[in-house]
């Protein structure tokens, strides 16, 4: 795919549809002046999670003994 090369005037008239379309997309945009490049849009490195509830859903395939504990009673290092 060819990098999207858009005229600052257009990119002005129509840059809410460009933004959209270059989040769908996932391709950056080079803004141009004159025929030279100015500016890049570009989405943001890496979908974060918005909240932490549900952040490692499916992370976990398979666990054979979910009700045995993790560690033994023995290697705690609880104070009495």
């Amino acid at each position: 795919m060819s990098p999207k090369m858009v005229p600052a005037t257009r990119f002005k008239a129509e840059c809410l549809r460009l933004i959209d379309e270059m989040n769908r997309d996932r391709q950056p945009v080079t803004i141009t002046k004159h025929g030279r490049p100015v500016a890049v849009l570009a989405p943001v490195a890496g979908d974060q999670p918005k909240s932490i509830i549900g952040a490692l859903r499916g992370t976990v395939l398979h666990y054979e003994e979910p009700f045995r504990p993790a560690v033994e009673p023995e290697a705690w290092n609880a104070q009495a």
